[in-house]
């Protein structure tokens, strides 16, 4: 008898124990599958409300490139408007297109945010900018700084796009006047590329002002050589140029007594229209050189001369005999 009560007690216990781990799993099943369930329904939430807003993306998408075509319909206007005015500033299309792009692209991205997303204002964007402007000005200080010297480039014009142009001893013709840096093409066929704030604040050399310019070289003649006929063949030879203009007159001066020769210096003006810096240079110091030659007026330069002397014989040693 006591045995078969100890094995009924056993398998009561075994059979507690089984339906107590059933019980554990079957609760812990159940809690996994409440969680997968919430999942499930948190994504099937956001599933159904992204295909609620589609017809909403699609128009805000829609709208903001109607914007962008306005953007391009806009530029063609002020072009077309303003170019035909001969007094109209080139820079001055520039500012407009450019600020009227901003203005109206961003407009278009408001208005796409609030067709696209639900209980959105443009106030709530301001707020959210107020709140970390300072943060926002601190990391964009340079980006920002350049920006409005390009707009104050812009609209005060010291300089036009295609103007030769010097800053802080970068030398080039202006390519664009963008809103970040001005390009700049090198003569010697680069690219330079100087932010506006170095630009609006640097002293500015802008060499095509003005249609004219004043060239200007220096020759020597000799200390023997007839200054006055130095100077009537320069002067002749300026008068039959046609790129020299004859007002403001060309001078010949003399301005340095040097230790080989007696300077000259050749001033003359020319139109930028007509002719350039380098090639008028290079034509009358040409024909000066090959009239100093048929006049026999003498261009000298340093010589220099080595004198050898003969080497002396050296004696041989001599040994004395005791």
């Amino acid at each position: 008898m006591s045995n078969e009560s100890t094995a009924s007690e056993t398998a009561k216990q075994a059979g507690n124990v089984l339906l107590e781990a059933g019980q554990k799993t079957t609760a812990k099943v159940i809690e996994e599958s409440q969680k997968y369930s919430d999942a499930y329904v948190m994504m099937n939430k956001f599933v159904s409300a992204f295909w609620e807003r589609v017809p909403y993306i699609i128009i805000g998408l829609v709208v903001f490139l109607i914007f962008m075509l306005l953007v391009r319909v806009f530029k063609y206007f002020v072009k077309k408007a303003l170019m035909k005015r001969s007094h109209t500033r080139q820079n001055l299309v520039l500012v407009l297109n450019r600020v009227g792009s901003v203005v109206i692209m961003s407009l278009g991205f408001l208005i796409a945010l609030v067709i696209i997303i639900p209980g959105f204002s443009p106030g709530q964007l301001v707020s959210a900018l107020g709140i970390g402007s300072v943060a926002i000005g601190f990391a964009f200080k340079d980006i920002f700084q350049n920006l409005l010297s390009g707009i104050l480039i812009l609209i005060g014009e010291p300089f036009r796009i295609g103007d030769d142009i010097i800053v802080e001893g970068l030398e080039g013709t202006v390519e664009d006047i963008q809103i970040r840096a001005t390009f700049l093409r090198s003569y010697d066929g680069r690219r330079l590329v100087i932010p506006n704030a170095t630009v609006y604040t640097s002293p500015i050399t802008v060499n095509t002002a003005y249609n004219r310019r004043r060239c200007e070289f220096v020759v020597g003649i000799g200390y023997d050589d007839d200054i006055d006929k130095a100077k009537t063949i320069i002067n002749r030879i300026l008068d039959n140029n046609a790129n020299v203009l004859g007002n403001p007159a060309h001078t010949v001066t003399v301005t340095a007594l040097a230790d080989f020769s007696v300077n000259l210096t050749v001033r003359w003006w020319i139109d930028l229209k007509e002719t350039n810096i380098l090639a008028s240079a290079s034509e009358i110091q040409a024909e000066v050189k090959q009239a100093f030659n048929q006049e026999g007026v003498n261009i000298p330069y340093p010589i220099q001369e080595m004198k050898m002397s003969a080497p002396q014989a050296i004696a041989a040693p001599t040994s004395s005999a005791e």
